[in-house]
């Protein structure tokens, strides 16, 4: 298999026409080696435009939705990211080469030692792996300039909104199959004299992925 040949095709059959235009971005996707962020049995799948597992019942996400979400969080080198699911690393990567620092939860404990192996292994210093349930938030280093969520959750709770700083982003994938939407919300600065937190959510597109475990639930009529 011609890899970079295959990289290519990843950038322009999948990647590009998902409206990622953002030749910083792009770039990037040929330098950070994806496939080696890939389970070696499934290493032969890692441009597919697929989710592969990681195991634990855990995957990575396709890879025209990584490069979305780089995109418009439009990550600065400034920035203090929020990572919520390592997987395979390979999201946190990208999110480390854009930013200064990343913090990233993982919940499964095999995860988190594939993630730093794979991190170690391509030099990348600027992540702190923890292990924990951030499902409902993790505002322990806060506030964060982006979040990101890598699994879906039916509800977005609070405490993420109010993790970010003033000009934050938050990317998260919110509702249930068979409708999720990718959500972008940003912290706005508050005018003068207002006392509310004021947040812009927009949805970007309508996709579908795993939920994130213990995710917050809506709260269910009953009679």
């Amino acid at each position: 298999m011609d890899l970079e040949q295959t990289r290519f095709n990843m950038v322009e059959q999948q990647i590009r026409p998902w409206d990622v235009l953002d030749q910083e971005v792009l770039q990037l996707l040929f330098e950070l080696r994806r496939e080696e962020f890939v389970p070696p049995a499934y290493r032969s799948l890692a441009f597919v435009d697929m989710e592969i597992p990681l195991g634990y019942g855990e995957v990575m996400l396709t890879p025209k939705l990584e490069a979305r979400i780089l995109q418009d969080l439009q990550v600065e080198k400034t920035d203090r990211i929020l990572e919520i699911g390592s997987g395979s690393g390979y999201l946190t990567a990208l999110l480390a080469s854009r930013g200064r620092h990343v913090h990233s939860v993982e919940i499964v404990p095999e995860l988190k030692t594939m993630a730093e192996r794979n991190l170690c292994a391509h030099g990348i210093d600027n992540v702190t792996l923890e292990l924990g349930d951030a499902g409902r938030g993790w505002p322990q280093h806060a506030p964060y300039d982006v979040i990101v969520l890598t699994g879906s959750t039916p509800v977005l709770p609070d405490t993420f909104r109010q993790s970010l700083g003033v000009g934050g982003r938050l990317f998260a994938v919110v509702g249930e199959e068979p409708v999720m939407q990718g959500r972008l919300v940003t912290r706005m600065p508050q005018a003068q004299g207002e006392d509310a937190d004021a947040f812009l959510a927009v949805n970007l597109f309508e996709t579908c992925i795993p939920p994130l475990r213990n995710a917050e639930q809506p709260k269910r009529f009953t009679f």
